[in-house]
């Protein structure tokens, strides 16, 4: 399956060439390859996953075949295309065009009902999984987002080496892959003999791949949906070849025809009967486009994928493709932290649900006050960084917690219950201050303002009212927090017992949002929005279809999936 460019004959043709191999265009390569047609997959980087390998992989579909499994006909999350598109118009507007969001909507379920009964491919959905924006009509707390099954990769052999490993910080016991179901059972497993269970089942799993002297074998989330992509393709033929560039398109009277590829000293001119499908990931690590399209201060650190380099995009507008510029905003953000690890290398950590929205936190600027919702969705979050900081320095922010919040919930990289807190001391990472007028002078902000905010934040934790930013306000909020807790409000809880902890937060972006033009069968737009031949584009090469906002989670995996789907569906002339 995997190859090497220079193994491929001189002059090779395939029905479809795919470039990029993150969860858009190996999905767009698995649904070639299911219909019985050659593919080739490109990838510049040595590993295939891109930052959906990366990610929790959630993946936005409204009325999925799963969908019913936890929002029955006759519930109040009983959905239907009427109800998502009412929730999108409202969120999105004028910031993408409707045309696209309802090929969306008519196509997403078609494409996961396909995945699921002709590939290795398979999601399920999560019993609460709310959308991230609850304040608009028609948003539910279950049924559009799913997630990939856990997989067993020891079935693709030593092709598992190619799937590119996720974020270490992620992991446990130097490698251990665990999704949201594993934490649950695994912070349970004193109390729940099914949680003692499950948890001796996956150790042991691991505890046999490090005997093997192997890699966690056991997949979640994104590297789950990529492994299973990966058996799809080695399945029914499909080729690879990575650490290979395209150096241009082939071009003839029905347009992009074909490419030109380089790996190493060697050159290929491939062929493409039906056309090419980019899939590159974006412009996020553009040598120019990232400083020109990202907000100022131009975010240092990303925790996406190091593939992600424009290049496709900028051949794509020499043929005279267009650049979405719509967008609410450029690309999607978290807050992260960063810290050196111990081989020189950053690790960028985004914080996305672990810990602001647990009781016992509070996020400030560098004046020691509050500026946001700390329970509001992680794009909204960086959005809200990037304000702030025009009126009030806020990049870097901080994230405090006490004693009792640090143990029980951890703070970033300090994961809960860690019982050796001076690593991350010592490098700076994690400040300390016995009292909290000593944490501010640690972190370089006003004592009376940070003693104030935490007093403020102590009496909404008494009274389960947040007056200044209404946290807790929403469902998505409550369930991010601790229902367990004991407190009024799950996301609010007191800060009160020394010492008080700090970590610094920046403004990452996650992936790009804005991106080239597409119409509602992903075809790559040119001038007077025509279709330029051959050329398609999904995933984050192509304009999100939620125009920078971020309605709910999994919207860049869902949509990357579907438009893969009409993509190949159009080239190779496929029923929908």
């Amino acid at each position: 399956m995997n190859t090497e460019l220079s193994a491929l004959a001189e002059n090779p043709s395939f029905d479809l060439v795919v470039v990029g191999a993150g969860s858009g265009g190996m999905a767009a390569a698995a649904f070639a390859a299911l219909a019985g047609r050659s593919v080739l997959v490109v990838e510049r980087t040595e590993y295939v996953g891109g930052t959906s390998a990366l990610s929790a992989a959630t993946t936005w579909v409204p009325n999925s075949m799963h969908a019913e499994k936890v929002a029955p006909p006759g519930s109040p999350d009983a959905d239907n295309p009427a109800r998502v598109r009412a929730f999108l118009n409202a969120v999105v507007g004028n910031h993408s065009p409707a045309d696209i969001r309802d090929a969306f909507i008519d196509a997403a379920p078609k494409a996961i009902a396909t995945l699921e009964s002709k590939s290795a491919v398979h999601f399920r959905p999560y019993a609460t999984h709310p959308d991230y924006e609850q304040d608009p009509p028609e948003a539910t707390m279950r049924g559009r987002a799913l997630e990939p099954v856990p997989f067993d990769a020891r079935v693709l052999g030593d092709d598992i080496n190619l799937i590119r490993r996720p974020i270490p910080e992620f992991c446990l016991f130097d490698g251990m892959m665990i999704d949201r179901t594993d934490i649950n059972h695994l912070l349970a497993l004193g109390k729940k003999f099914a949680s003692f269970k499950h948890a001796v089942k996956i150790l042991s799993h691991y505890g046999i791949d490090k005997l093997h002297g192997r890699r966690g074998t056991r997949l979640v989330m994104g590297n789950a949906l990529i492994g299973r992509l990966l058996l799809t393709l080695k399945q029914n033929g499909a080729k690879i070849v990575t650490k290979t560039s395209v150096q241009s398109f082939l071009t003839g009277p029905n347009g992009v025809e074909g490419v030109v590829l380089v790996s190493g000293g060697v050159t290929r001119n491939v062929y493409s009967k039906h056309g090419v499908v980019l899939s590159a990931g974006g412009y996020n690590r553009h040598k120019t486009r990232r400083a020109e399209m990202l907000p100022q201060p131009t975010p240092e650190f990303s925790p996406s994928a190091p593939g992600h380099t424009g290049e496709m995009q900028d051949l794509a507008l020499q043929l005279g493709a267009k650049f979405s510029s719509s967008d609410a905003q450029p690309a999607f953000w978290a807050p992260c932290s960063t810290r050196k690890r111990k081989d020189g290398s950053i690790a960028v950590f985004p914080h996305f649900v672990l810990d602001r929205s647990k009781p016992g936190t509070v996020c400030v600027n560098q004046a020691g006050l509050r500026f946001v919702n700390e329970s509001s969705s992680y794009h909204l979050f960086g959005k809200a960084m990037f304000e702030q900081n025009q009126i009030s320095p806020c990049i870097p922010c901080w994230i405090i917690t006490d004693a009792v919040g640090l143990k029980k919930y951890g703070l970033g990289m300090v994961r809960m219950g860690t019982k050796n807190i001076q690593p991350f001391l010592d490098d700076g990472y994690l400040l300390q201050g016995q009292t909290v007028s000593e944490l501010a002078q640690k972190i370089g902000v006003p004592a009376a303002n940070l003693e104030q905010t935490i007093a403020n934040m102590n009496d909404y934790a008494k009274s389960g009212v947040d007056l200044e930013f209404g946290r807790g306000r929403t469902a998505y909020h409550r369930v991010n927090g601790d229902a367990n807790a004991g407190t009024i409000n799950p996301t609010l809880g007191p800060i009160a017992t020394a010492p008080f902890y700090a970590v610094k937060l920046i403004v990452g972006d996650i992936g790009a949002s804005s991106g080239l033009v597409i119409d509602a069968d992903a075809r790559v737009l040119g001038v007077n929005d025509q279709p330029i031949g051959g050329l398609y584009a999904c995933g984050n090469e192509a304009a999100s279809i939620m125009g920078g906002t971020y309605p709910g989670p999994g919207i860049t995996v869902g949509p990357a999936i579907t438009f893969a789907y009409r993509a190949v569906n159009h080239a190779l002339g496929l029923p929908a």
